[in-house]
């Protein structure tokens, strides 16, 4: 069976301090970009999936719960009995929050290409991934390369969200790897703070004609409340940001990949998606985490109902 969108990568549980620093009390909840991704294309309706691997442990049930209540497939999904799954924990200070993570060894970084859901894989219309999924260890790097690979063989499209984090490796070494992996996908999803890091590059329209020129048919360059910028071989365009509540921007960017990936599955055109996600982003902004806040399809038409669609600008 194929799905419209399989992602790939670790998925978290996540502790997050309440009540101030010096509290002992921690809230429970996910994260994991690629893990938020797939969510947020579900809640728009797409079938989406999930690969990865899990320990047998009760963070991994945990994450197995959230996929299954959230309607994302976890058939693709392994369990380890020799690893754990990766937690982490957010606490907060005079100087903002910290992120310390618990995730070195852990059983999403020993996947390996054998792990791969071969024939799910390439009956499936499209495979996310990101550059954390390639950061977490040089094992997970070589699975999703071969996805890709695997994907491209077999005629269906790659969408890869560059989402650097320079605490999991050197920035040339992520360059090299995330480029590798951007040259072979059909959509790019980079944000502006990434792409001005990986390309040496400030101007939006230059950071667009970089990774146009990279051979990518379809860039969105996401620039947080500005919006985003679109290109492809027709040109280039702008969606300005919409004007919310903004709370908490955790998850803003993957909100973004899922809901833009599930309209364009559904054959929306790149534009009309470009301006869906961008308002399923804003509305996610509204809400405190990464996930709880992620609208439904129901709440996204809504509000593109009571704002109006934001009409792309020529850029």
């Amino acid at each position: 069976m194929g799905f419209d969108i399989l992602c790939l990568g670790e998925a978290m549980v996540e502790f997050n301090q309440t009540r101030g620093a010096d509290s002992d009390q921690y809230l429970r909840g996910f994260g994991g970009d690629t893990s938020n991704c797939a969510i947020a294309a579900a809640r728009q309706g797409a079938r989406t999936a999930y690969c990865t691997l899990l320990g047998r442990d009760p963070f991994g049930d945990l994450l197995l719960e959230l996929w299954r209540r959230e309607g994302v497939d976890t058939s693709t999904i392994g369990r380890r009995e020799d690893a754990a799954t990766a937690i982490y924990f957010v606490t907060h200070g005079e100087h903002g929050h910290t992120f310390t993570y618990y995730r070195k060894d852990s059983a999403a970084s020993r996947m390996t290409p054998a792990d791969l859901p071969g024939e799910v894989l390439e009956a499936t219309s499209l495979l996310h991934v990101s550059g954390i999924t390639l950061a977490v260890s040089p094992s997970m790097r070589d699975t999703a390369m071969t996805a890709i690979a695997r994907m491209r063989k077999a005629g269906r499209q790659v969408s890869f969200d560059t989402n650097l984090r320079l605490k999991l490796w050197p920035l040339e070494t992520a360059r090299n790897a995330i480029h590798a992996a951007l040259k072979l996908s059909d959509i790019a999803l980079p944000s502006l703070e990434d792409a001005t890091a990986l390309s040496g590059l400030s101007e939006p329209a230059a950071i667009l004609d970089y990774y146009r020129a990279m051979g990518i048919p379809l860039v969105l360059l996401k620039c947080g409340a500005e919006g985003v910028l679109v290109a492809n071989a027709d040109g280039r365009w702008r969606l300005p940001g919409h004007r919310v509540l903004t709370v908490d921007a955790t998850g803003a960017g993957d909100c973004f990949d899922g809901a833009f990936l599930a309209e364009l599955v559904r054959g929306a055109a790149p534009l009309d998606a470009a301006c869906y996600a961008n308002a399923a982003a804003a509305l996610t902004t509204i809400g405190y985490g990464a996930v709880a806040p992620i609208p439904h399809r129901t709440a996204v038409d809504a509000f593109l109902r009571s704002t109006g669609r934001t009409a792309p600008e020529p850029f």
